[in-house]
C-alpha cells in the first residue's frame, strides 16, 4: 500500500488557505473599486471589525459592524484609492489560527495608496457556505518618495566619509545637536522609551528632532527608579526601534542595565538630545504656525526655541501625585513618595509603612523586606493581582508564536476596542486559574481584590486609569505568609508622631513612611506648561476615547502641532511609526492639520 507523504497535505492545505484568501481579496478590492457599499458590507461577516491606522484615515479609526465598515471604505476610497491587495510575500504564510476562540483563517495583506503602501491583518471566518472577514486591519508603513532612510534607502555617509581637511562625522553630530543658527522642527519632551522611540522614526523620515530631558543623562528616568526595579514583562517584546537588545541579556531588564541601553541607542541612533534641560512653558503662535517653548538649561538660563511641533513623550504620568493624608505632618520620621525611594538599605532592621499596592508599592515592600525592615502596606483601594509568571506573560503569548516581531506588531495593531475587551476577558478568567492559590491566600488576609472594570483585569485598568493593579513578584506571597504587614486604610484613624493610630487606637509605628500614591495624569504637565485653557482644548490624554481608543494618544489632537506619545516599550515601538508618518506628512503638505479631515 502506498503511503501519502505527510507534507503533500499540508502543501495542500497551504494552496487551499492561499486560494481563500486571495479569493477574498479580488472580491473585496473589486467592491472597493466600485464603491459599492453593499458589497464592501457583504465581504464581512454582521459583527465584523476593521481598524484603520492611517491608511484611509489618516487617524487611528476603529469601524465595528458590517454596514459602518461598507459605509467608511466608501466615504474615503474616492480620495485613498487603494489598490493592488495581495497576500504580502514578505511576511508568513496564511494560516489556521484560533483568536478569540474563533477558528479563523489569518493572512498578512499588502496593499497601495495613493499616497503609499500598506499592510494590513486579515481573519476570516465561515459564516454560511462563504469566508467573511470577522477582522481587518489596514496601516499605512511608508509614503512613496518619503521612505525611512533604512536598509536599501541608508544614507551614503558621502557628506564625511573621506572629507579630507573638513568635517568629519563627529564634527556633524556636534554642529546638528547644537541648533545655534536654526530651531527643530519638532521638539520631544521626555528621553526614555517614548521620546527616543519617536526621535529615531522622525530621524529617518528626515525631520529634524530634538529631545530634551530634565535629568542629567539620558536613561536617568529608569536609574532614578528604586534600587531593585526591573521590567516585569519579558525581553522579547520591548526592543525599540530598528535595534533589537543583544541576545545575551536578561529576559526582565534591570532598570540600570535599561538606562544605559536607553544612553547608548540615543547615540548610536544620532538623535539630538539635550539633558539636564527642562520645558517649562509653551505658547502657539497661530499666525507664524509654530510654538515658542521656553526650555530652562543646565546653568539655570533659559531658551526659546520655535518648533512646528511638540511631542509630549514624558509617559502616562507626570508629577507625584501626594495626596491630603490626616495627621501625617505629625510624623517624625521620613516621609517619601515612591519616585524618590532609592533601597530600603538605610531602614535595616527599622520599621516601614508603604502606602498603596500597586506595583511600585508592592516592589518597594518587597525591597524593605529584603533588607529586614519590618514592613506593613496599606492598602487603599481594591487592587487587581497578577503573577508576572506565569500569567502577565499571557497578555505577550503572541510573541512566543514563531511569528517575526514586526508581524506580532501589525497582528497586535489589528484589534478593535471590542476585540481588545475580549481578549483580556479571556486572559484574566485564565490568570485568576493560574494565581487561584495566590488570590485565595489574599482574600483570606483581607486583601480587597478584583479582576477589574468589566473582567478585564490589569491591562485595561493601566490603558484607562494607568493605574491600580500589582503585577507580582513575591510580595502577595508574604503578605499571606504575614512576613509583610497588611492594613486598610479604613481601619486608620490617622498617621502620628509615631506612624499609623488605628481605629481601635493601636499604633502601628514606622521609621519611614513611603507614599505609593501614583502620580497626576499627563494632563497635568499640560495644563502647567501650556495653561488652563489649552489643556481644555486638548482635551483627556490618555484614557478611552469615545472610539475605546487612547484618548489623544499618537494621533493628531484639536491643538495643531501637539502630540502625545506615551506607555509601555512594545506600545511606543509601534505607535511611534505613525506618529511620525503623520508629522511628516504634515510637513509635506499632504494632510490637513484638522485630525478629521
Amino acid at each position: 500500500m502506498n503511503y501519502a507523504d505527510p507534507s503533500d497535505f499540508k502543501a495542500q492545505d497551504l494552496q487551499q488557505i492561499r486560494s481563500q484568501v486571495e479569493g477574498w481579496l479580488s472580491h473585496f478590492e473589486a467592491a472597493l473599486t466600485a464603491c459599492d457599499a453593499n458589497k464592501l458590507s457583504d465581504c464581512f461577516t454582521r459583527d465584523g471589525n476593521w481598524r484603520d491606522v492611517l491608511a484611509f484615515t489618516w487617524h487611528l479609526t476603529p469601524f465595528v459592524g458590517a454596514p459602518k465598515i461598507g459605509a467608511g471604505f466608501v466615504e474615503r476610497q474616492s480620495s485613498v484609492l487603494a489598490h493592488n491587495f495581495e497576500i504580502n510575500p514578505e511576511r508568513s504564510e496564511p494560516r489556521r489560527v484560533t483568536r478569540l476562540q474563533k477558528d479563523c483563517i489569518e493572512a498578512m495583506i499588502r496593499f497601495d495608496t495613493k499616497l503609499g503602501r500598506g499592510e494590513g491583518v486579515l481573519r476570516l471566518i465561515e459564516e454560511g457556505t462563504t469566508l467573511k472577514a470577522w477582522a481587518l486591519s489596514t496601516s499605512l508603513e511608508e509614503m512613496k518618495g518619503f521612505e525611512e532612510k533604512i536598509g536599501a534607502n541608508r544614507p551614503s555617509g558621502s557628506a564625511y566619509s573621506r572629507n579630507f581637511g573638513g568635517d568629519n562625522w563627529e564634527d556633524a553630530r556636534r554642529r546638528a545637536q547644537s541648533y545655534e543658527d536654526h530651531d527643530p522642527t519638532v521638539l520631544v519632551v521626555g528621553g526614555a522609551q517614548a521620546g527616543l522611540s519617536i526621535a529615531a522614526r522622525l530621524n529617518q523620515l528626515g525631520v529634524d528632532t530634538l529631545v530634551v530631558e530634565k535629568w542629567p543623562r539620558i536613561g536617568d528616568s529608569w536609574r532614578k527608579r528604586y534600587h531593585s526595579l526591573a521590567l516585569h514583562n519579558s525581553i522579547h517584546v520591548n526592543n525599540l526601534p530598528y535595534m533589537p537588545f543583544p541576545p545575551t541579556w536578561p529576559n526582565y531588564i534591570p532598570k540600570d542595565m535599561l538606562g544605559l541601553w536607553f544612553e547608548s541607542y540615543a547615540q548610536i541612533m544620532e538623535i539630538n538630545h539635550w539633558t539636564s534641560t527642562e520645558f517649562t512653558k509653551g505658547e502657539w503662535d497661530d499666525a507664524a504656525k509654530h510654538w515658542k517653548a521656553t526650555l530652562k538649561l543646565a546653568d539655570g538660563s533659559e531658551r526659546l526655541l520655535k518648533p512646528r511641533h511638540i511631542v509630549f513623550a514624558n509617559g502616562v504620568s507626570s508629577y507625584p501625585l501626594k495626596p491630603e493624608i490626616p495627621g501625617l505632618e505629625e510624623f517624625e520620621g521620613d516621609v517619601i513618595h515612591s519616585e524618590g525611594f532609592d533601597s530600603g538599605a538605610p531602614y535595616a532592621g527599622k520599621k516601614a509603612i508603604v502606602i498603596g499596592t500597586g506595583s511600585s508599592g508592592n516592589d518597594i515592600a518587597l525591597d524593605l523586606h529584603s533588607f529586614g525592615v519590618d514592613t506593613t502596606i496599606v492598602q487603599r483601594g481594591s487592587t487587581t493581582v497578577v503573577s508576572i509568571e506565569p500569567s502577565a506573560k499571557l497578555n505577550y503569548a503572541l510573541y512566543d508564536e514563531g511569528l517575526s516581531v514586526e508581524e506580532c506588531d501589525l497582528i497586535g495593531l489589528a484589534a478593535t476596542p471590542p476585540l481588545v475587551i475580549k481578549a483580556y476577558q479571556l486572559a484574566v478568567k485564565r490568570m485568576m486559574d493560574l494565581d487561584k492559590e495566590m488570590i485565595e491566600g489574599l482574600e483570606k488576609i483581607g486583601f480587597k481584590y478584583d479582576i477589574g472594570e468589566d473582567g478585564t483585569g490589569h491591562q485595561m485598568k493601566y490603558r484607562r486609569r494607568g493605574g491600580g493593579y500589582n503585577l507580582d513578584a513575591g510580595s502577595s506571597a508574604l503578605m499571606i505568609k504575614g512576613e509583610i504587614g497588611l492594613i486598610q486604610n479604613d481601619d486608620i484613624e490617622s498617621y502620628c508622631a509615631k506612624g499609623a493610630r488605628m481605629k481601635d487606637g493601636s499604633i502601628v509605628e514606622a521609621d519611614v513612611i513611603v507614599l505609593s500614591t501614583g502620580y497626576y495624569p499627563q494632563g497635568e504637565l499640560v495644563r502647567r506648561a501650556l495653561g488652563e485653557d489649552m489643556a481644555s482644548k486638548i482635551g483627556p490624554i490618555w484614557g478611552e476615547d469615545e472610539d475605546g481608543e487612547l484618548a489623544n494618544m499618537f494621533k493628531r489632537t484639536p491643538q495643531e502641532g501637539a502630540w502625545f506619545i506615551a506607555g509601555s516599550l512594545t506600545q511606543v515601538r509601534v505607535y511611534s511609526k505613525y506618529l511620525a508618518l503623520q508629522i511628516k506628512a504634515l510637513e509635506e503638505g499632504l494632510i490637513d492639520t484638522n485630525p478629521y479631515s
